[in-house]
């Protein structure tokens, strides 16, 4: 974080991250600012100051993904914001369903081969958890007339060994007694993120760590069937990854580096008989080999950019599920 952000969070925002009432900095800390003169960092911020003071201006970001709210969720989205009204197909989904890095997602080149509104519902490193807890987002799909759900990892929900964020479900918030009666030679406190948290205990304890996987999985099954159940529309699965579904995560070599995590071929067969179909799209070396081609990104944002879907698998994505689609729309 830059160091003048790091000052403004400290004091324009409460302990549970929202903003306080009172958004202004204080005297003292303006006058901690009063010696730094107009900088350009490599971070997009630029200082400026003026008599005794110093105020900071956030250069635009290198793409607009135009942030919006459906209802009273109180996540963002992918826009521009659609209305909901008439007929329209809801997308759920994580980082790649958002779109990250591109400017036009799968989701808007499906609505343009299907002729339908397709409201994208995709939130960066989402799980299960933040659409099977947001009653609002399930009054939006149960009025479309069809929902897609992208098939997410494993990891980023709440289960017996650990707790994740409500709506940045990649965030670790703590290990339950149990994890720690396992695992008990690691300091929980050192992680903030449950993929960091999942690669060290596997590095660190491979046996028991099987242990842990297996609850995912089957923590998995069961909140995928109460997302499909809770919908109330049609409800159609999207698989996408770089490999077809494996049969078993355990067999699987380098299970970590696999999207979506832990996620299996039978696991994935346990939901079909609860959805209409299941679209899976195994991305083409072609597509894959394509790179950062046409993404957009800041010079800082290119190693995130690279575990990103690219635009050749959006477009690759785009025509296979909207072939699907128009068949059952």
């Amino acid at each position: 974080m830059h160091p003048l952000n790091d000052v403004a969070v400290q004091h324009s925002a409460g302990r549970d991250g929202r903003a306080s009432g009172d958004k202004s900095l204080k005297p003292e800390a303006n006058a901690r600012f009063s010696f730094l003169v107009r900088e350009i960092g490599e971070s997009g911020v630029e200082t400026n100051w003026c008599t005794n003071m110093k105020y900071e201006t956030l250069a635009p970001p290198a793409l607009d993904y135009l942030p919006c709210r459906y209802e009273g969720s109180r996540t963002f989205f992918r826009g521009p914001k659609k209305p909901l009204v008439g007929e329209y197909v809801a997308f759920l989904g994580s980082s790649e369903t958002y779109g990250k890095f591109v400017e036009r997602p799968y989701v808007e080149r499906i609505e343009d081969r299907i002729g339908t509104t397709c409201v994208n519902l995709g939130c960066v490193n989402a799980g299960i958890d933040v659409f099977l807890h947001d009653e609002d987002l399930g009054a939006v799909c149960q009025r479309a007339k069809m929902t897609v759900v992208q098939v997410m990892g494993a990891q980023n929900m709440s289960n017996r060994f650990y707790s994740v964020h409500p709506r940045r479900n990649d965030r670790f918030v703590k290990a339950s007694v149990l994890m720690q009666a396992i695992f008990n030679g690691i300091d929980f406190t050192d992680f903030n993120f449950t993929r960091h948290m999942l690669t060290s205990v596997q590095q660190r304890a491979p046996e028991r760590f099987r242990v842990l996987r297996d609850e995912l999985q089957e923590a998995w099954v069961a909140r995928m069937r109460l997302l499909v159940r809770g919908l109330g529309s049609r409800v159609v699965l999207l698989w996408v990854g770089a490999e077809a579904p494996g049969t078993n995560s355990s067999e699987l070599a380098n299970e970590l580096a696999r999207e979506p995590l832990f996620v299996t071929r039978d696991m994935i067969e346990k939901i079909r008989p609860h959805v209409e179909d299941v679209i899976e799209v195994p991305l083409s070396a072609h597509a894959r080999a394509t790179g950062l081609t046409d993404m957009v990104f800041e010079r800082h944002e290119e190693a995130a950019a690279r575990l990103n879907l690219n635009v050749a698998s959006h477009t690759e994505v785009a025509e296979l599920t909207a072939h699907r689609l128009q068949g059952m729309l």
